[in-house]
């Protein structure tokens, strides 16, 4: 199936970003004075192959699931607060709760991996593929054929929110742990060293940082991930989550709907997409510089440049809603 979606991504023609520039300069004001604003309006043109692109539907994913090495001391807090997170997404009452409203997106929270049951809760999507990853300092984080099934999903639900018409995606996540097997991602596909790429997650002190170091340098030599093989790198030290995003941003691409990337993990995300099918950088918005170290790395691994530069790193989407605003205002001065 991921083969088969990949194949089905076009290329973006460079002929409808000249005649978003062509409007553009013809605009009063001087020429390219509203910088990066009419960047964004010329790819939104090109991706949608839309002279005048419409966005009326808005939605963010936030995906959750845990990660097995959690059990190492990596995170300031304990696992169980990924389950209790998600029902706070559910009840409106978190940060991508709040700057979603504020721009005009919708949320919607996907269980992809979280560890144990939630139960029939109103307004979750279930589409569990692992009750929480391995831990990667003690072996894969999943089967390969785990980490398939959890991009597929992202894949369909690009598909079905393609269908009901969303003409823009944001990428979020939720999951205790998650930074330190996006830091071995990053290590592992920018050829970086684990120090470079690894930053404090929650807030965790020094001494924790450096055994977090130690744990994804311990990963990477225990499961020595084939860096030819994306699926291969997510599958022995990815996590749920990372796969669905890298599913959705695929998805999107193939319907030619731009998705905008929030920060570190949507990141890493984003990255196992693009070493998949490198076309799929074209759809993507970065919508932030993390304060995470290695999410610069991952970027310019990309090409990608960040909208903003706030000092987040709380992930969920939070970065992305921001963004959305930016962009829909390129697409407004444009118009």
């Amino acid at each position: 199936m991921i083969q088969e979606i990949i194949k089905k991504i076009p290329p973006v023609k460079p002929e409808f970003a000249e005649k978003a520039q062509k409007r553009l300069d013809s605009l009063t004001k001087p020429q390219g004075s509203l910088g990066r604003l009419e960047e964004f309006a010329r790819r939104l043109v090109a991706i949608t192959e839309s002279t005048m692109p419409l966005i009326d539907k808005k939605v963010i994913f936030t995906f959750a699931g845990d990660h097995g090495v959690v059990e190492e001391g990596v995170s300031a807090y304990p696992g169980e607060v990924t389950k209790q997170m998600v029902f706070n997404f559910l009840r409106g009452g978190a940060g991508i709760n709040v700057l979603a409203r504020h721009a005009g997106a919708e949320v919607v929270v996907v269980d992809i991996g979280v560890k144990g049951e939630l139960g029939e809760v109103a307004g979750l999507v279930s589409k569990k593929v692992v009750s929480g990853t391995g831990n990667i300092r003690k072996g894969h984080a999943m089967t390969k054929h785990d980490a398939a099934r959890c991009i597929e999903v992202g894949i369909k639900l690009a598909e079905d929110y393609a269908i009901k018409g969303y003409k823009l995606f944001g990428t979020g996540e939720m999951g205790i742990g998650n930074t330190t097997p996006s830091s071995a991602i990053a290590a592992v596909v920018t050829g970086k060293p684990v120090s470079e790429v690894t930053g404090k997650g929650t807030g965790i002190g020094d001494e924790v940082w450096k055994n977090k170091i130690k744990v994804i340098e311990d990963a990477i030599s225990i499961n020595k991930p084939d860096t030819s093989d994306p699926l291969d790198v997510l599958s022995k030290i990815g996590g749920a989550e990372i796969g669905g995003i890298a599913g959705l941003i695929i998805g999107a691409a193939a319907h030619r709907i731009p998705v905008v990337i929030d920060g570190f993990i949507s990141t890493a995300g984003a990255l196992i997409a693009y070493c998949l099918e490198p076309k799929t950088k074209d759809y993507m918005f970065a919508a932030h510089n993390s304060v995470e170290i290695g999410h610069k790395a991952m970027l310019d691994k990309m090409g990608l440049h960040p909208i903003l530069d706030l000092n987040l790193r709380l992930g969920e989407g939070t970065g992305a809603a921001l963004a959305m605003l930016i962009i829909e205002a390129g697409l407004k001065i444009y118009k």
